[in-house]
């Protein structure tokens, strides 16, 4: 179901509050007060910050997850397969980082053990598909023979923190930020890069 206009508003208020101060130390008062509203209000769209935080957490957890399988099924070389994945992060972060530093720092507050094992099997699941690809990608001679678990560690980490890296560069244009991430994950792994 697509939240409404109001709802998406709540969300995105939230999921800046969340970044500024921690899920734990952030009520449906500051929230409300955030959009100079009555926290009563809030109840006419939101159940809960507990249902903010599954929208939001889960939300962006079923893209990386949907993009992936379409990464993972394509004919593409394992190469063009990470750019994409690469590409993706770059996406999200720049249209959502507040809800991209969320779904890092605060999907531990999922209350529910159904929505916080679906959500760790998609990150599990994300994981492990994209070690699958850099796999391939060592044994078809497209990347470097090193370790794919630091490989993954070393690409993964920089795109999940990235929002916090560009959110303090707002000088550097999205296409030097898409074009430069992108040569610098790729030319440390691919053959003859160098």
């Amino acid at each position: 179901m697509k939240p409404t206009d109001r709802k998406t508003e709540i969300i995105n208020v939230a999921a800046r509050l969340f970044k500024e101060k921690g899920y734990s130390a952030v009520t449906v008062r500051d929230i409300a007060q955030a959009m100079n509203i009555k926290a009563a209000s809030l109840y006419n769209h939101i159940a809960s910050k507990q249902e903010i935080l599954v929208l939001i957490v889960i939300t962006i957890a079923e893209e990386f997850t949907t993009v992936m399988e379409e990464v993972q099924q394509s004919e593409a070389s394992a190469i063009a397969k990470i750019e994409r994945i690469i590409q993706l992060h770059i996406d999200i972060t720049l249209r959502n980082p507040d809800a991209l530093a969320c779904l890092n720092n605060d999907w531990m507050h999922l209350e529910q053990e159904a929505d916080l094992k679906y959500f760790l099997k998609m990150r599990t699941d994300y994981e492990e598909n994209f070690r699958q690809i850099v796999k391939v990608g060592v044994q078809n001679g497209e990347i470097q023979h090193r370790n794919p678990e630091v490989i993954i560690f070393s690409i993964l980490s920089t795109l999940r923190t990235l929002y916090l890296w560009y959110n303090k560069t707002k000088s550097l244009s999205e296409t030097t930020l898409r074009n430069d991430m992108r040569n610098v994950l790729l030319e440390g792994i691919t053959v003859n890069a160098r």
